[in-house]
């Protein structure tokens, strides 16, 4: 049934759509336009009618044969589709033939994306109004850390040609150019990265290939201070074949004749409006700048408005005063409340020459001559034995010297034309008001190079080249800053030192270390806030005086005693031997003392020769004083000894990550090179934003900023490298060297023993850091750390450093211990295990040495056990017994026969007490044993008797015969008797 009614369904949607089509109108001019269809293979086309809108019409031209595909319009014309052929644009109207062009950037053209572009670092809400910014004549980008892209798709009939103009003043921010094609392979990453312009507004040309091609302007803020934006104009594309229309004029230009390619600005005091033919004049009461679309109303004029300077000085000796409007002048001297312009012509006698000039017959000013030197007034030579210090000095300011120049920045744009953000004053140069609060009043000196003095010698170790100075004053009543800059040229450098506010007079150094940094600019700023009107007109900085030395082609304001090739000459200057300083007052050369070097900068008098600090040596210039990775300290056990050359080698580390307030992820990056002798190599850092401003400083430890990337094909940014040490003080474990302190409390440590702590400094002084920077290296012992970059900073100064100035770090590492010895292991005996014993060795703990001698090996050696012992014991102990029974037996039996004796004796006694009976016969001695021995002898057994009977004989070898005693005899005879 369905299939029934379907092709009466599309019947009937057909009867609708005609009945549709036929109540349209027919199609007027207006109501389409033509467009060429795809070229074939043969190069032809079709010419198509489109409509503006859908729907509206009917009845379209037919299809037309079109023109070839290589046919293009020149400069000036554009193609008329109706008759396909070339005409010449109308007056008011440009057209560039074969191309497009972007001239006018009050809102953003038609085909042009910005967005934003989100890295891994960046908060996806902070960073969502990061755009590039239409500004009337140009467009600017993102000064933010985030990430803006700037992009134009274009389709090309033939290969062509991009040419815009940009201007890129501010290496802190990131800028490429590519291009994407069909494929989306993008340019060489190489060409893509954009140089920092070396003027005002620079050039860039790349050649675009047929087909699609995707443009794109990236910008990447990466400064944690401020950063000048990039800016673009004039884009044109060439390759496009034609164009179907000419394009208005925008206002403030003009085209007077048909076929122009470009329209031309008005001129000062002149408007126009879109499309104009001719500018017309502004009234009187107004003003306009050039290549304005309006007139202004002029404002009254004030003390704002005007500045004062010097004339040069004329053939009397004298100067006027002048007064003179800021140039273009805005203001109405008839407007109500206006002031009027002091009078000029006031003469004044004229400031002295600057030293190394002299006063010419007409009043002016020249150098003095090679050789020679002067305080301003005449020159004189240079003594024989002396040389001329040359360098620039100025204190004097009567005329712009003719190195110096002064322009304005206003952020966004800089007018080459203006020259009045500086003038001269006498005594000192001042900034004038100014146009706009926001504006940077830029004085820049140029210096053609550096060359030291005959009687310094330039070595590898000597860090300072040439030395500039000058004396300055700020005034202000808001949030004024003054920066000073050093660079290759005006637009390329780095801010060395800023100050904010009032500061009152004050003189500030900064050390040169090569040629490349030839220029030197003044910055001053009233105030970072837009204002639409001067409010702080009357703030301003000073600059008394600037002296730069050892510059080449410079003059000379004084000699000195120098080094001579002979005595006899007095003439010659030569430096003095390695070694050596300079007597000022006789330019003798004399010996430093031992283990001292020459002070950087300074090689005369006796205060030139610098003692090393401890354990360091100087090295064979005696410019330097170095450590060989070797130290001995006392300790508990003797002397330790110490080897850092496994340490030795430049080591990177960084800090923890941080963020600025957009949530740019960054690091304080630093490297180290702890030390080694001569030949070494040093810690590098560098900034390689671009290639043109890639800056490279070295030393023993330095510093830079660093940020994730996801461009240009690197894994980071690095910018703003600075040296923290350059030169190694002493290496000790004292907490203290040369007014460089590294507190115990910094890194908690509970070893017994103690830290090495390497000191260093750095000569590079900042407002900060008046005596320069300082770096403390703590090398702790840790035999469980294999890796040799295990660098902490203090937990309470995550950057490194707690006031800025002195940086502090601590290195762990198993070859941050002495070398072991017998007094760091111990002994351990075991027991005797069937005839054997071991004898092991252990390190005492904690561990607290590596490498030196090793641990020795398990001993082995024969022992007796104990069955052994404790059978010897038991028989020894048995016999031990045996013969103590024997010994108290025999003097037991000794005993009785001693109490017998007694006995006797008292029994023969007469009664008497305390007396003894005399022996009756002085022959026995010791025969009173032998009797008893005899008498008893039948008693005792055959042992007592063999023993007995040994003991009679007498020591010669004769018996002994017992004598009976007196009584005896007696008791005999009278026995016979009876």
């Amino acid at each position: 049934m369905y299939s029934d009614h379907q092709p009466l369904g599309l019947l009937l949607l057909w009867l609708l759509c005609a009945l549709s089509k036929a109540e349209l109108p027919i199609c007027k001019e207006s109501d389409y336009h033509f467009e060429y269809t795809e070229c074939d293979v043969l190069g032809a086309r079709w010419r198509v009618a489109v409509p503006n809108k859908l729907d509206t019409c009917t009845g379209l031209p037919d299809p037309v044969k079109g023109t070839q595909c290589t046919f293009s319009c020149n400069e000036g014309e554009f193609l008329d589709m109706q008759s396909q052929e070339c005409r010449k644009c109308a007056a008011g109207t440009y057209s560039l033939g074969t191309g497009v062009a972007f001239d006018e950037w009050d809102s953003l053209p038609h085909g042009f994306v910005t967005l934003h572009h989100t890295n891994e670092y960046e908060d996806k809400i902070i960073c969502a109004n990061t755009t590039w910014t239409p500004k009337g004549e140009y467009i600017a980008s993102n000064t933010d850390e985030c990430t803006a892209i700037l992009s134009y798709a274009v389709n090309l009939k033939k290969p062509g040609v991009l040419i815009f103009e940009y201007f890129y003043p501010d290496n802190n921010v990131y800028f490429e150019f590519f291009v994407q094609n069909d494929q989306c392979q993008s340019t060489d990453s190489e060409s893509r990265w954009m140089k920092v312009s070396e003027n005002d507004w620079s050039k860039h040309m790349v050649e675009l290939n047929k087909g699609n091609n995707v443009l794109y302007w990236r910008t990447t803020g990466f400064s944690l201070d401020i950063t000048k934006p990039v800016l673009l104009k004039n884009i044109g594309i060439s390759g496009v074949a034609y164009t179907s229309e000419c394009f208005l004029c925008k206002p403030g230009t003009y085209s007077a004749k048909p076929g122009t390619a470009r329209c031309s600005p008005c001129q000062a005091d002149t408007f126009s409006t879109k499309g104009a033919t001719a500018c017309h004049p502004c009234n009187n009461d107004t003003f306009a700048e050039t290549g304005s679309g309006t007139c202004k109303p002029r404002p009254a004029c004030t003390n704002s408005d005007y500045f004062y300077t010097h004339t040069p000085c004329d053939a009397e000796g004298k100067t006027q005063l002048m007064y003179k409007w800021i140039e273009p002048k805005i203001c109405s001297e008839t407007a109500e409340g206006a002031v009027q312009l002091p009078a000029s012509g006031e003469k004044q006698t004229c400031p002295p020459c600057n030293p190394g000039f002299y006063v010419t017959n007409s009043s002016a000013c020249e150098p003095c001559q090679q050789g020679f030197y002067s305080n301003g007034t005449v020159c004189d030579k240079c003594p024989a034995g002396t040389e001329p210090l040359v360098g620039y000095e100025y204190k004097w300011w009567n005329t712009m010297p003719k190195n110096m120049k002064s322009t304005t920045f206003r952020r966004e744009y800089s007018d080459p034309k203006r020259s009045t953000a500086w003038e001269v004053a006498g005594e000192y140069i001042y900034t004038t008001p100014g146009e706009e609060d926001t504006d940077f009043l830029m004085l820049t000196l140029n210096v053609p190079g550096y060359r030291l003095p005959k009687s310094v010698t330039k070595n590898s170790e000597i860090s300072e080249l040439s030395r500039i100075t000058f004396v300055f004053e700020t005034r202000c009543t808001a949030d004024c800053r003054f920066f000073f800059q050093a660079g290759n040229n005006q637009w390329n450098n780095e801010v060395v030192e800023r100050w904010k506010g009032t500061n009152n007079k004050q003189s500030y150094s900064f050390v040169i270390q090569e040629n490349s940094t030839s220029s030197f600019t003044w910055s001053f700023q009233h105030t970072a806030k837009s204002n639409t009107e001067r409010k702080y007109s009357s703030d301003f900085a000073k600059i008394y005086s600037i002296h730069i030395s050892n510059v080449i082609g410079g003059v000379a304001s004084q000699c000195r005693h120098c080094a001579l090739v002979s005595s006899q000459t007095r003439s010659g200057c030569v430096p003095c031997p390695v070694g050596h300083y300079m007597v000022s007052e006789t330019g003798v050369c004399n010996s430093c003392p031992p283990n001292t070097v020459i002070r950087t900068g300074q090689a005369v008098g006796e205060a030139a020769c610098v003692s090393c600090g401890p354990n360091t040596k100087r090295n064979k210039e005696y410019s330097a004083c170095l450590s060989d990775c070797h130290l001995d300290v006392p300790g508990q056990w003797g002397m330790l000894h110490y080897s850092f050359s496994p340490l030795s080698n430049a080591t990177a580390f960084h800090s923890i990550p941080r963020f600025t307030a957009k949530g740019l992820k960054y690091f304080l990056h630093f490297n180290l090179g702890l030390c080694g002798k001569e030949g070494r190599v040093p810690a590098v850092c560098v900034d390689n934003v671009t290639e043109s401003g890639k800056k490279e400083v070295k030393g023993y430890i330095c510093q830079s900023t660093v940020v994730p990337s996801d461009i240009r094909a690197q894994s980071v940014v690095s910018s703003q490298p600075v040296v923290i040490g350059d030169t190694l003080v002493g290496v000790t474990t004292e907490t203290t060297l040369s007014n460089i302190s590294s507190p115990a409390w910094l890194f908690p440590s509970t070893s017994s023993l103690l830290d090495v702590i390497f000191y260093y400094k750095s000569s590079d002084k900042t407002q900060t850091c008046k005596q320069g920077r300082a770096a403390t290296v703590r090398m702790r012992c840790n035999p469980t750390v294999s890796n040799k970059d295990q660098i902490t900073m203090p937990s309470n100064c995550s950057e490194g450093t707690c006031d800025g100035c002195t940086f502090h770090f601590l290195w762990e590492s198993q070859n941050a211990c002495p070398f072991c010895t017998k007094s760091h292991y111990r002994e351990i005996i075991s027991a005797c295990v069937q005839g054997i014993q071991k004898t092991t060795y252990v390190w005492q703990q904690p561990l607290q040495c590596f490498g030196g001698e090793p641990l020795p090996e398990q001993r082995i050696s024969a022992c007796v056990s104990l069955d052994f012992w404790l059978k010897f014991g038991v028989s020894t102990g048995t016999i031990a017994a045996l013969l103590l029974i024997g010994i108290s037996c025999y003097f037991w039996k000794k005993t009785r026969k001693l109490q017998y004796k007694y006995s006797k004796l008292m029994m023969n006694s007469e009664g008497k007490e305390c007396e003894l009976p005399t022996a009756d016969s002085c022959a026995i001695m010791e025969g009173e044993d032998a009797e008893d021995e005899y008498i008893d002898l039948n008693k005792k057994s055959f042992f007592t008797k063999i023993r007995s009977f040994r003991s009679e004989r007498t020591v010669d070898g004769f018996d002994s015969v017992p004598l009976k005693s007196s009584s005896l005899l007696q008791q005999e005879e009278d026995s016979d008797d009876d």
